[in-house]
């Protein structure tokens, strides 16, 4: 029997100094009674695009390619149709990775490695309009939002929402609270593993805006949206751990990590 699946295959882009997220959607026929269970990687076929669209390549020579590399599958399903979010990596035409791959450098799966993201970010009310609860309606300084509740906060619904969505798609989002400022929220996201890590947190965020066109928002990501004010800015703490720290742990590991970490700060600055 054959089945149709809707693929949308999802990618970073080439913009600087931060990419954007892009996606388009493939429709497939597998021979496959039930196509939950055995779908895989192997069903997702490698896919070009026009490279030259999203600064990756020439327009005389603007064939790019996407490698499947992470496959979600969306429950939100109608019929004899399935869905699945396919993360992909940008390959050059001859097979090698793109400039923009920066996945490609993390190297092999590192189980043992797990980390967790705290992304911070603000809800616009639209493109170019003023972040949420901005725009005359408030008056107050910060101070009443950070993991607020009733009038003081703005936004929770949508945020409410993604938290579902993400958990319905299979991420592993483990929290969201208000932040410090008016119309700023944050989400936590984890990973076992070095590629699974990075794979959620980019998932994460573009169901983040795929969600944001339903409700009419912008999500901002700039660490100063409200410029140079004394209303908080956004960032992402990152928190890792090996099996070393999480099952022995002790005062000399961690020093010795301390240690590692101080002599490399300046060149991650």
């Amino acid at each position: 029997m054959e089945t149709k699946i809707k693929l949308e295959y999802i990618w970073l882009d080439g913009y600087q100094p931060e990419p954007n997220l892009r996606s388009k959607v493939k429709v497939i026929e597998i021979d496959a009674h039930n196509p939950i269970e055995p779908f895989s990687l192997e069903h997702c076929p490698e896919w070009s695009f026009d490279g030259s669209s999203t600064k990756q390549a020439d327009g005389h020579f603007s064939d790019c390619i996407l490698r499947p590399v992470r496959t979600y599958y969306n429950p939100i399903s109608k019929g004899y149709l399935f869905s699945y979010f396919v993360l992909c990596e940008v390959m050059n035409p001859d097979g090698t990775p793109h400039s923009t791959n920066t996945r490609s450098l993390v190297g092999n799966e590192e189980e043992d490695l797990w980390f967790g993201f705290e992304q911070e970010y603000f809800i616009r009310e639209g493109k170019n309009m003023p972040v949420l609860g901005h725009s005359g309606r408030h008056e107050n300084q910060q101070g009443k939002f950070y993991c607020g509740v009733g009038a003081n906060v703005v936004g929770r619904e949508f945020v409410e929402k993604h938290l579902d969505f993400c958990l319905t798609h299979g991420i592993d989002i483990t929290g969201t609270n208000a932040e410090v400022a008016l119309g700023q929220w944050e989400f936590q996201v984890m990973g076992k593993g070095t590629l699974e890590a990075c794979d959620q947190l980019i998932l994460s965020r573009y169901l983040l805006n795929r969600l944001s066109e339903t409700y009419g928002v912008t999500i901002e990501y700039h660490p100063k949206p409200l410029g140079n004010t004394d209303w908080n800015g956004s960032g992402m703490h990152t928190n890792f751990s090996t099996k070393l720290m999480r099952e022995e742990g002790g005062k000399e590991l961690f020093d010795e990590i301390f240690r590692v970490l101080k002599s490399n700060h300046q060149k991650h600055i």
